[in-house]
């Protein structure tokens, strides 16, 4: 299960300081895909900048953001996605409430399909009834592994 090879490729980190703005929220959400070798800080980069362009299109609801760049990026050195909670929403448009997110699930894939199938997968994943309420509820990582197991069942 997807949530489950976040735990197992050690890819969840809960914060428990929030960060100066949307900028370096991306930066820390991309740490752990960057200390395993699965992206390059690069690729945090194109997210920005993409973002920077696009608008705060990565919020794919209010609360939760899936910060992903092109597939075919040269700064993507493998397939996975990180999780990172921040303590308080982090703000992409002062203007719009909807583009506040605390949930940041970081996609990275080599394979443009694998990445669609990984956006699919995890967005079935989230519209389970009251899973993106007990993540914003989560306080560690212990507390994540519990909404897993809860979940898989």
């Amino acid at each position: 299960m997807l949530l489950e090879d976040m735990i197992e490729r050690d890819l969840v980190d809960v914060k428990t300081s929030s960060p100066k703005d949307w900028k370096e929220a991306l930066k820390q959400a991309s740490d752990k895909l960057i200390e395993h070798g699965y992206i390059k800080p690069g690729y945090t980069d194109e997210i920005i900048n993409n973002v920077v362009t696009n608008g705060p299109y990565i919020v794919i609801v209010p609360g939760v953001a899936m910060p992903h760049a092109m597939a075919e990026s040269e700064n993507v050195l493998g397939t996975a996605i990180g999780f990172t909670k921040f303590p308080q929403p982090v703000v992409f448009d002062e203007n719009n409430p909807d583009s506040h997110a605390q949930l940041f699930f970081t996609l990275a894939a080599r394979d443009p399909k694998i990445h669609l199938k990984n956006i699919s997968d995890l967005s079935e994943v989230l519209m389970a009834d009251g899973f993106i309420e007990k993540l914003l509820n989560i306080q560690n990582v212990e507390d994540f592994k519990k909404i897993v197991k809860e979940y898989q069942e």
